[in-house]
């Protein structure tokens, strides 16, 4: 079978990590796509980084910071308080050693002309992933938030790690994304996939920013695989981060109805043949579906391997039930 997810960050990561873990505890043979979103990635000392990819590299090859939820494992810190006596990196954002050795590589890279889409191959390499990471489009389309008093936009990153995403804002962009187009990867992932899984990720800065490139949502409307989506809300709360403050930006609640209706039915113009909730939510199943949106409520806490593997199943079982004609 073929899986492609669509997403980035930290629930992506985890969500992939159970689409990978029933892969391998089923037995079939399973290949694994993952279009990662890049319009949090930025320049800080002259050097690219990839916030979502990076998340879903470290967490995959099994080296991730898990207690700080991002990074390297076993990190130090002496170069990044080097920069910040220099005075060429905010004294808000901080790399672990390890991480910059990431960054060095893949600037280094970028500036002999390798795509993007060639670096994160690189960087795959070095580890056993069991899935195949492909940027959403080769070329820059970073995220700025427009604050809410008019002042100059920000990049993503200094909004939601120095304001912590309190700044009040307006709305967001990503620059550059009119002359973007998808990855040759990212559209052959969707194209050969028997199944499209749209991660748990946020919905604004992680899910949106892929769906905004030109190209990438007439490539998924025309998609002969099943789109399923998993919601990262549950009870009316975020499981992790600041998407709630994201999604209130945008004038949708922070729920996982609300989030659906968002996303809206693949065949009333929208990405989804099917979208999980948890069982908390299921009262949420008759709503979406009397706004054409096809839902099911399933458990969807991540807490280890096997709940993540179980989330997995349920997302294939689900597509594989959209898939099949009504009775």
């Amino acid at each position: 079978m073929n899986i492609t997810v669509i997403g980035g960050g930290v629930g992506c990561a985890r969500f992939v990590k159970g689409v990978r873990e029933h892969a391998r505890r089923s037995g079939d043979d399973h290949r694994i796509d993952v279009v990662v979103n890049t319009a949090d990635d930025w320049w800080v000392s002259g050097l690219r980084i990839a916030p979502d990819h990076d998340s879903l590299l470290y967490a995959l090859a099994g080296v991730n910071d898990t207690a700080r939820g991002w990074g390297r494992a076993d990190e130090t810190e002496r170069v990044a308080a080097e920069l910040h006596t220099w005075g060429t990196a905010p004294d808000w954002f901080t790399l672990g050693d390890l991480d910059l050795g990431t960054h060095i590589a893949r600037t280094a890279w970028l500036r002999d002309g390798v795509s993007v889409s060639d670096v994160y191959r690189r960087l795959g390499a070095r580890w056993d992933l069991g899935v195949t990471l492909h940027p959403a489009t080769d070329a820059e389309i970073d995220t700025y938030v427009l604050p809410a008093d008019g002042s100059d936009p920000l990049h993503f990153q200094e909004w939601w790690v120095r304001h912590r995403a309190q700044l009040p804002a307006r709305g967001f962009v990503q620059r550059g994304v009119e002359t973007a187009a998808p990855s040759a990867g990212a559209l052959e992932a969707i194209a050969r996939a028997d199944v499209v899984l749209v991660a748990p990720s946020n919905p604004v800065v992680s899910v949106g920013p892929v769906l905004a490139v030109p190209g990438m949502r007439d490539a998924l409307a025309s998609a002969s695989a099943p789109v399923i989506g998993v919601s990262g809300i549950i009870s009316g709360a975020v499981v992790r981060g600041m998407a709630d403050v994201c999604l209130t930006t945008i004038g949708v609640e922070t729920s996982a109805a609300a989030v659906g209706r968002h996303y809206g039915s693949r065949s009333s113009g929208g990405l989804l043949d099917g979208w999980l909730v948890d069982t908390s939510d299921a009262g949420d199943v008759e709503l979406l579906a009397a706004s054409g949106v096809r839902a099911r409520a399933v458990p969807l806490w991540m807490h280890d391997a096997d709940t993540s593997a179980q989330l997995a199943a349920d997302a294939l079982a689900f597509a594989s039930d959209v898939r099949r004609p009504p009775l």
